[in-house]
Order: structure tokens, then sequence, then C-alpha cells
């Protein structure tokens, strides 16, 4: 049966400070933005042309709250990988993305690590060609 992962769900604190740096920052695309009710939407964001998106999910309450930031407990949580990284590592960082090192060379590719504006980390990488 094949199947993939569609969304990523990632808590945040309001949703339309997190479209505008997930949009604006980062430059993905805004998927879906549909009301559900009074004090929830439905906010898929993804870089453009992916197949995998991350559900923004504003926190609903004081446990939930104290996630955001912090869903991996400190480890990289996302992967966001790129055909240029020392370009998108220029544009990010001129955004005011915040990266904890320098672009590092790994067997697999060229990585760097930033931190999104809640403090969750990911991985920028760029794969190893062959």
């Amino acid at each position: 049966m094949p199947q993939h992962l569609s969304l990523v769900a990632i808590v945040v604190d309001e949703y339309d400070t997190a479209i505008d740096y997930y949009v604006g920052t980062l430059g993905f695309e805004l998927r879906e933005d549909a009301v559900q009710s009074p004090t929830k939407r439905w906010v898929v964001v993804a870089p453009h042309g992916a197949s995998t998106g991350l559900l923004l999910a504003r926190a609903a309450d004081e446990r939930q709250r104290h996630a955001i930031g912090n869903q991996s407990g400190g480890r990289v949580f996302l992967f966001l990988e790129t055909d240029d990284l020392v370009r998108d590592y220029q544009i990010y960082r001129e955004r005011g993305v915040r990266f904890v090192e320098d672009p590092r060379h790994e067997a697999y590719g060229v990585v760097v690590v930033f931190e999104d504006r809640y403090g969750n980390r990911w991985d920028l990488i760029e794969r190893a060609v062959g």
C-alpha cells in the first residue's frame, strides 16, 4: 500500500505571525487557510513544490503553549532540502533567520542548522550529488 506523510503539525502562538514567518521569511507557500471555528483555523504552509506541508496548529492550552519551539526536545526537528544551500543560507540570513552554526560538509552533503521564530531546530541540507 503506497503511503506518504502529508502533514506535520507544528504548534505556534498565533496563526498570522506563523504564516508571516513561514511564508514571508522562509518563502513557503500558503496552501490552505480555512476558519473552522471562532478560535481555530486549518492553516497549511509548505515549501514550493513539496508534497509534505506543515499544519500550523495554534496552541489551545497551557500544555501546548509549553511545547512551542521545543517539539523535539531541542534536537533538529525538521529537515529542509535545497538545491543551493549557499543561496538559501544568504537569503535567510538577510531575512533574520538565526543560524546556530556555520554550514558544514558531511558525507551526505552540506548542512547548516537554523532555528525558526519559535526555536524549533531545522537542518537546511543540500544533498551531495552521486
